[in-house]
C-alpha cells in the first residue's frame, strides 16, 4: 500500500532479488549473470563501499537489462541513495558515453559502483573467455574509454 512504511530490504534480500531477476541470463562468455553481480558487489565491498553501494551493485544492471522495472525500483523498500545509484549507472538507449559518465560523476556513491563494474567487465581473465577477438577488442576499448571519462586509472585494479 502506498505510503505504508516498510522495513528496508536487507543485503541478503537484495542479493536474492537480483539473482532471481537475472535467473537464466548469461554474460557474453556464457557464464551465469549472477557471477557478474556477485563480483561487482564484492568489488564494491573491497573498495570500501557501504551497504547502499553494495545493494546498488547487486541491482546495477537490473533496470538496464529489463530484469526489474524502474517502477519496481521506485517502489522497493530501498534507500533513496541506493535507488539514485542504480538509476545513475543505468545506461539509457541512445545516451552518449559522456552524458552517462556525467550522471555517474554527479551522483554520490555511483562512481565506486561503476568502478567495480568496469573492473570486472575489463578483467583480462573474463575477457579471455570471449571467443570472438573483435568483440573482445571492442569491449576492451569501450571499458577503457569509460574509465577515462570517469577519471579512473587506465588499468583496472585487481578484483
Amino acid at each position: 500500500m502506498a505510503g505504508t512504511p516498510r522495513n528496508p530490504m536487507t543485503l541478503a534480500e537484495v542479493e536474492a532479488t537480483a539473482r532471481a531477476a537475472h535467473e537464466g541470463q548469461a554474460d557474453k562468455a556464457g557464464r551465469p549473470y549472477a557471477e557478474h553481480l556477485q563480483a561487482v558487489a564484492e568489488g564494491v565491498r573491497t573498495r570500501g563501499g557501504d551497504e547502499d553501494q553494495t545493494a546498488a551493485a547487486w541491482l546495477h544492471d537490473a533496470v538496464e537489462d529489463d530484469a526489474l522495472s524502474e517502477q519496481w525500483l521506485n517502489e522497493a523498500p530501498l534507500s533513496a541513495r541506493t535507488k539514485n545509484i542504480v538509476l545513475a549507472v543505468t545506461k539509457r538507449p541512445g545516451e552518449s558515453p559522456e552524458a552517462y559518465a556525467e550522471r555517474i560523476l554527479s551522483t554520490p556513491g555511483a562512481l565506486l559502483v561503476k568502478e567495480a563494474d568496469l573492473a570486472h567487465n575489463a578483467d583480462p581473465a573474463r575477457l579471455a573467455r570471449l571467443t570472438d577477438e573483435a568483440t573482445r577488442q571492442r569491449l576492451t576499448e569501450k571499458y577503457a574509454h569509460m574509465r577515462a571519462l570517469l577519471g579512473l586509472a587506465q588499468q583496472p585494479p585487481g578484483l
